[in-house]
């Protein structure tokens, strides 16, 4: 889930290939894969409050769902930047045919690699920076991308306290995740000199998402070992949110 903003364009595409972009969207809703689906990106995208007219950049955007939200719902201005071709590419044809090209530019790129000045009133993100070792780069480069009082709103896994549990270790490292907790989030934005708005462990929030999309997905019209692997990975994800070191983070700054 949301694990498209991997450290290659290689292991991206991969990850997000043809059958597993039909899962997800079948979980998530058409154009989306990050929890919660378009009512969850709703409720973000108001708490990033910005003015109608703002430029936003939605890094590891995707299928597009938010930036096309932002663009339709909020008259927002998305640059939308993945790692994911497949992704990018299924992105853009959506854009053409909402007509949003004129609000919405979506590219294959890497957060790390911006070289963008003072740019954007917001920075938009969803369970994607998990994927990115490098913390303290990835900051400084969003903070050099925004505008002076420029917003961040991201989501993105944490966890709880080490040490973790045997089987919870071995995922993030199947995975190649860093996580941090809250807690640790909190500092690395402040020491990248960001001024924190909100910081909030939502992981209760998280059960309650991947429960109801649990429930959905019994209803999917796919065959049943379709059925049986995506249940599976849902109810891991609960189990492991539920156990505690599992985390979930909403996290809003500025300038």
């Amino acid at each position: 889930m949301t694990d498209h903003y991997s450290s290659s364009t290689d292991s991206a595409n991969t990850q997000y290939s043809a059958e597993s972009i039909k899962h997800y969207e079948a979980v998530f809703g058409q154009d989306f894969v990050s929890p919660g689906g378009q009512e969850m990106a709703i409720e973000l995208i108001k708490a990033l409050d910005l003015q109608p007219g703002s430029r936003v950049l939605d890094v590891g955007c995707g299928l597009g769902g938010c930036a096309f939200t932002m663009a339709r719902d909020f008259n927002l201005y998305v640059d939308g930047i993945d790692l994911s071709e497949n992704m990018i590419e299924r992105a853009r044809k959506k854009c053409n045919e909402y007509g949003l090209r004129s609000k919405v530019n979506l590219s294959l790129g890497n957060c790390l690699d911006l070289e963008a000045g003072p740019t954007y009133h917001g920075i938009f993100s969803r369970d994607v920076f998990l994927h990115i070792h490098d913390k303290k780069r990835l900051f400084n480069n969003i903070k050099k991308a925004l505008l002076a009082g420029g917003k961040i709103l991201f989501t993105d896994y944490c966890c709880g306290a080490k040490p973790w549990s045997n089987e919870f270790t071995a995922y993030v490292n199947s995975r190649g995740y860093q996580l941090n907790t809250v807690a640790q989030y909190t500092q690395i934005l402040e020491d990248a000199g960001f001024q924190i708005t909100s910081a909030e462990d939502a992981t209760d929030r998280f059960i309650d998402i991947l429960k109801a999309e649990l429930k959905k997905i019994a209803t999917l019209e796919f065959n049943p070992p379709e059925i049986a692997l995506l249940a599976d990975s849902w109810q891991s994800k609960i189990d492991r949110a539920s156990q505690g070191d599992h985390r979930w983070g909403i996290f809003q700054a500025h300038l």
